[in-house]
């Protein structure tokens, strides 16, 4: 191994700021004092540093290695690991570690690097049908190397983003698993360690810096200014997350029935829910206990008694909680196969990203009802948050375009969501009667949605509003793209910069 000082870049951990040092901003609180979940500590928070470097050149006991299953992952920071660690590290792994599964944390020496230990950890792919599955198993990352770390007495630790945008992981989503993972575990064992170093990228450290202080607030304002801005679910008391179809469901009042219908499909009307005095004389009589008659014969009534606006909202989520319940239960394998439609990582915002690529829709031969399933499957977590929409015309014929009765009837198929959150859609490569299809939609079925439409002649634009590393534009897009306008077009300038944000 070479001397520590034949390479001047090396940079000596306890030469790094800690998350304590760092400069605050000032805050004007206004609202009154609230608990907070992640309560300020400063001892913790000078065992945390944030910094924006290359992985093997920092002098910690262990670095952590974010690969894939058979650890030989083509990216850039595995490549310089194994470049500067030497062929040692190779034959170690093939010949003591040879597999690593999802979730799970192995260990090796780090040879020529300045660190004694690497762990490898294996990141989930982001697939939104199993998004809790992916959310268990980056929480699984992050809790087994700190384990595997104090294991080993590592006194400092450099951690890597372990969720990978090529593995399709939103960032912002990454980020707050990580920080609440490493806060709730420095909470227990903090002692064990003297550092841990949240290693970043560019684009992660901006993340980064805007998520630890939610859970490493650095003084009593910082901690009250976050309490609000703590997502819903925090996690356990480890920091991993909750995952509701787990929970058990414990009504307020069991011997009464459920007052609403929307309840039963998890959506609330406004209004829905109001204070209810439990009239002792009416326990007991739930179903379960009496039968109470024709118990269809009450829905109705029930629905009769509202206004003609919330008879239709509830029938709308009905018939939309069917389509999704479908949609759950149906081998969906040859649409998705198409790869018409799939997230493309999130913009500059942190607002996920869908590609529809036209030309890959078969709508002359597709089965339409399988292709609305796996629309609602794809998107039905996406939309309860703002979101946005890249098609692709590009290329696309006859063949590729449905009818636009049937896209009337899925759009008033969609939940109040779906339309709420969409902030953007984006047509690519448009054409005459694309324009004119969409005018038309927009004018007669969907005018809410009319100013949040735009149309550009190339794909430079998705430049200014997605980060490159994120945009997956399939290679026949990019290819017209040249073709028709040209490699002038994209040192120009913008034809219609960041509109629709």
């Amino acid at each position: 191994m070479d001397p520590l000082g034949a390479n001047l870049n090396i940079v000596d951990v306890y030469s790094l700021p800690d998350w304590a040092n760092t400069e605050v901003p000032t805050y004007h609180l206004t609202d009154a004092e609230q608990v907070s979940k992640f309560p300020y500590r400063e001892d913790i928070n000078k065992r945390i540093i944030l910094w924006n470097g290359d992985i093997t050149k920092i002098n910690t006991v262990g670095i952590v290695h974010a690969t894939n299953e058979t650890l030989s992952d083509r990216n850039p920071v595995s490549e310089r690991i194994f470049g500067e660690a030497g062929e040692e590290l190779r034959h170690e792994c093939r010949r003591n570690i040879k597999t690593c599964r999802t979730g799970e944390a192995k260990i090796t020496k780090a040879y020529n690097l300045p660190s004694r230990y690497i762990i490898h950890t294996v990141g989930p792919r982001y697939n939104l049908k199993y998004k809790t599955a992916a959310e268990s198993a980056l929480y699984s990352c992050y809790r087994k190397v700190l384990q595997v770390a104090r294991e080993n007495e590592m006194k400092c630790l450099a951690i890597g983003v372990i969720n990978s945008v090529r593995r399709g992981y939103p960032p912002q989503e990454g980020a707050h698993i990580a920080i609440r993972t490493t806060r709730r575990f420095l909470e227990k064992f903090g002692s064990v360690f003297d550092a841990v170093v949240l290693v970043t990228g560019d684009i992660d450290e901006e993340i980064y810096g805007e998520v630890l202080p939610l859970y490493f607030p650095r003084n009593k304002d910082e901690e009250q200014w976050a309490v609000s801005r703590l997502p819903n679910d925090v996690g356990n008391e480890n920091g991993e997350p909750i995952i509701e179809e787990r929970q058990i469901r414990i009504l307020t009042n069991p011997a009464k029935p459920d007052s609403s219908d929307e309840e039963e499909y998890g959506y609330l009307l406004p209004n829905a829910h109001e204070d209810i005095e439990v009239d002792i004389s009416e326990v007991g009589k739930h179903s379960f206990a009496v039968m109470e008659g024709d118990h269809d014969k009450v829905r109705k009534e029930k629905l009769h008694s509202r206004t003609t606006e919330e008879q239709l909202f509830v029938v709308q989520q009905r018939r939309y909680n069917r389509w999704l319940q479908r949609a759950r239960q149906t081998d969906l394998t040859e649409v998705a196969a198409l790869r018409c439609l799939y997230q493309s990582g999130v913009d500059y915002f942190g607002r996920p990203v869908i590609f529809f690529v036209g030309r890959n829709f078969p709508a002359a031969s597709i089965d339409l009802d399988k292709a609305v399933l796996y629309l609602i499957q794809v998107m039905d977590s996406i939309v309860n948050k703002d979101y946005v929409v890249v098609y692709f015309h590009t290329l696309s014929t006859p063949a590729n375009h449905p009818d636009l009765s049937w896209i009337k009837q899925v759009f008033n198929l969609l939940d109040f969501r779906w339309k709420k959150n969409l902030r953007a859609f984006y047509i690519i490569h448009p054409t005459l009667w694309s324009k004119v299809l969409t005018w038309f939609f927009t004018t007669f079925t969907a005018s809410s949605l009319k100013t949040r439409v735009h149309t550009h002649a190339g794909v430079k634009n998705l430049y200014n509003l997605i980060p490159p590393e994120h945009l997956d534009i399939p290679p026949f897009v990019l290819d017209y793209d040249m073709k028709v306008n040209g490699p002038d077009y994209y040192i120009s300038g913008s034809d219609d910069t960041k509109d629709g944000l």
